[in-house]
């Protein structure tokens, strides 16, 4: 089915299913821990084998030589992989380093070998049996030292322009020019990577922690030199991802490899100290920005630059992505430039470009209200757009950014905000309240599915989508029952199999809107094949289990009596999204108490208003919006791989030393949706929203901290020691 014209009414719009907050299909199998992550498989798997993946210890460099003679000889030891023994292997399309490293090491911790054993403690101790000579050079670790030699990336569009931004900045009477930087940060999600591989003959079957099923079979089979038809990949549970498990990892490869060697199945996750060097991180951001405004508080001129870097052959962090869009302004520029960094693989992580780019845009417009004496939100709303910035013939399909402001700070209670920082204390804590825009842009992908109706009259949906612990399987039955009419306990949905039809899978908050619109063309096509079955024209409604055409009605089940029927087919997408711009739009606020003695930072309350088009269940997708803003805390307040300089690493690899929130630091989170639909999007005229819920609230907290405290602080995290030489006196009223 191709989806080129806007949609219309369609058997979505009753919302007898569709758009409930139903609870999670998958939720039991969770809390009862018999839902199977990748490493869990011990039903399918045999006396599986354990393997250890040994990470180099040079971020830049050669591998002299590798003794692994004390490690063979240790107890239970089955088989060691190393780059010298596996054979030929590739490099997948989407990996930016090779998986198995040596003799060339490319960053630290690369993996350069596996150990198997027939217990995981075995191969754990064999592991540290190896010796490794190395050869290391030097690296460029830093990218405030590597900004100069930063060049403009070959790939994508890093530059833009329109007009005169020079002369526009030059003549403007209030003008901003400043810095900011975002750092490295992880993923740090709870399920490490982790991988179960069998070979049957020549064909591998392998459990793994993946988001993206297909791209996964696609890079595996490259890697190891075999055809993609001999790889059967299953990830039907993913305790989380965020962008980090987007792509093929060296556990699935090691796996493959491990379980060759030791010709049985074998067992590979990666100690979480492993995983913040071997594996993606968000990339560390240098970002300048520019504006320049008219008294009245009209943006005549905006430019955002920055700076990323990543290993040779990498992609720059694409941070000047909402500016393009988000506000107004005749003339404009933005600049990505990339330096080339021996650090572990930047890549993909929770909106990638929007989140970083925001934690400096917003921060910059509220510095620019306050320059111009004009409240933020309604310096926001003035300089709102209905129409792209950057091609004013292109009109967004749906924007309610001043909706989502004003109805933000009605419920917040904005207007009791005093305007002067630093001017409401609670005893020792200084008070304040901060807000942002949310931006992020609405992607969408092809997607397929299978559907079959069976005698019994229950449905069964078929794809190789993935649920991250976004709620996935519930979204699909609940469009699959919607579709079909029939209620959703009648409804099985299965996930996560190479052998299913190819999906959008999970990311760029594109899997939602995406796979359930696949799941509607499949719908389609089997009520065709039904009202066929049962002699009924089209335009029959689907409800209560029947299909109904004025006095006449049958059972679903009637038109399977004779054999289950199968439906196949994927929802593509024309030009709609290169003749509107769309975008999903929101608005965080934030209240935050700052200890005046010590400038610890406490957050006191959040609210986000969210305009993502029809939300498919309201309960889900509250959850993913109060993880992300539980994510934005993180990075505005406590969120730093802090790297060593000299030797090229993250140092606090671990979830001790990289501090992300805990429930104690999170206080009730407030999230409203706005009433739409947006026709041009799908079918389903949803939208993402789980990375919506991230951007801006990083700069919501840091704004509020500044309103509290006075003290502007453009270097994230901000954390008490940027604070605390700058704070108020304390005995200041």
């Amino acid at each position: 089915m191709k989806f080129d014209t806007p949609a219309t009414t369609n058997p979505i719009d009753r919302l007898a299913v569709v758009g409930q907050p139903v609870d999670r299909i998958d939720g039991p199998l969770k809390a009862t821990g018999t839902a199977r992550y990748a490493y869990e498989h011990n039903d399918a798997v045999a006396h599986p084998a354990y393997g250890y993946v040994v990470g180099a210890g040079i971020a830049k460099g050669t591998i002299r030589s590798m003794d692994l003679a004390e490690a063979t000889a240790a107890p239970g030891v089955i088989a060691i992989v190393t780059a010298d023994n596996a054979g030929p292997l590739g490099k997948g399309d989407r990996n930016t380093a090779r998986l198995l490293g040596g003799p060339r090491i490319e960053h630290y911790h690369q993996a350069i070998a596996l150990v198997v054993a027939e217990s995981f403690e075995q191969a754990r101790a064999a592991a540290r049996r190896i010796r490794v000579d190395y050869a290391r050079e030097a690296g460029a670790f830093d990218l405030a030292h590597a900004k100069g030699s930063a060049a403009k990336p070959r790939s994508g569009k890093p530059d833009t322009a329109v007009g005169d931004f020079d002369g526009a900045f030059a003549a403007a009477p209030v003008k901003l020019d400043e810095e900011y930087t975002t750092p490295d940060q992880s993923h740090a999600m709870m399920e490490p990577h982790a991988s179960t591989a069998l070979w049957d003959g020549d064909r591998l079957v392998i459990w793994t922690s993946n988001q993206m099923v297909a791209w996964a079979v696609s890079d595996i089979a490259k890697t190891l030199g075999i055809a993609k038809e001999k790889v059967h990949l299953m990830s039907p549970f993913i305790g989380g991802g965020f962008g980090g498990k987007l792509f093929v990892r060296a556990d699935a490869i090691l796996a493959a490899l491990g379980a060759r060697a030791a010709k049985r199945p074998v067992k590979v996750a990666l100690p979480r100290p492993l995983m913040f060097n071997n594996t993606v991180h968000r990339p560390a951001t240098i970002q300048r920005i520019r504006i320049g405004a008219t008294h009245a508080g009209r943006i005549t001129a905006i430019a955002h630059e920055s700076w990323s870097g990543d290993l040779p052959g990498g992609k720059p962090e694409t941070a000047v992505d909402q500016t393009r869009l988000l506000y107004a302004g005749a003339n404009r520029m933005t600049a990505l430039r990339l330096a080339v960094l021996d650090l572990a693989e930047a890549n993909a992580m929770r909106a990638p470009g929007e989140a970083p780019g925001m934690m400096a845009l917003e921060i910059a417009i509220d510095e620019m209200a306050e320059k111009l004496g004009i409240d933020p939100v309604q310096f926001r709303i003035a300089n709102d757009t209905q129409v792209d910035p950057e091609h004013p013939e292109r009109p967004f399909s749906r924007r309610r950014l001043i909706d989502c402001l004003q109805t933000g700070a009605r419920r917040f209670g904005w207007d009791a905000r005093k305007a002067r920082p630093a001017s409401t204390r609670d005893g020792r804590w200084l008070v304040g309240l901060g807000v942002a825009a949310a931006f992020r842009n609405n992607l969408v992908a092809k997607s397929g599915a299978r559907v079959r109706l069976g005698r019994d009259g229950t449905i069964a949906v078929e794809t190789d989508m993935t649920d991250i612990g976004t709620g996935s399987y519930t979204i699909i039955a609940q469009t699959a029952a919607e579709m079909m009419g029939v209620p959703l306990h009648q409804v099985v949905v299965r996930l996560g199999d190479s052998d299913y039809p190819v999906s959008s899978g999970s990311g760029g908050q594109w899997g939602g809107n995406s796979s359930t619109a696949g799941v509607y063309a499949a719908c389609m096509k089997l009520r065709e094949s039904v009202l066929a079955k049962l002699g009924l024209p089209g335009d029959a409604e689907f409800v209560d289990g029947q299909v109904r055409a004025g006095t006449r009605r049958a059972s679903l089940a009637e038109a399977a009596r004779n054999g289950e029927l199968v439906a196949e087919d994927s929802m593509e997408y024309g030009d709609l999204a290169k003749r509107y711009q769309q975008s999903t739009f929101g608005a965080h606020f934030v209240e935050v108490r700052v200890d005046a003695a010590t400038g610890e930072t406490r957050v006191k309350r959040m609210l986000a208003v969210c305009a993502a088009g029809r939300i498919l269940n309201p309960k889900t997708a509250r959850s993913q919006v109060i993880g992300a803003m539980t994510m934005g805390v993180g990075a505005a307040l406590s969120e730093h791989l802090v790297v060593d300089r000299a030797a090229g690493f993250f140092v606090n690899h671990d979830l001790a030393g990289y501090e992300v929130p805990v429930h104690a630091d999170i206080p009730h989170l407030d999230v409203v949706f706005l009433d739409e639909t947006d026709p041009m999007s799908s079918p389903m005229k949803a939208k993402g929203v789980a990375e919506l819920g991230i951007c801006g609230v990083a700069a919501a907290i840091a704004n509020a901290i500044h309103h509290a405290t006075g003290v502007r602080v453009r270097d994230y995290p901000v954390t008490l020691d940027k604070l605390i030489d700058r704070l108020p006196p304390l005995g200041r009223a």
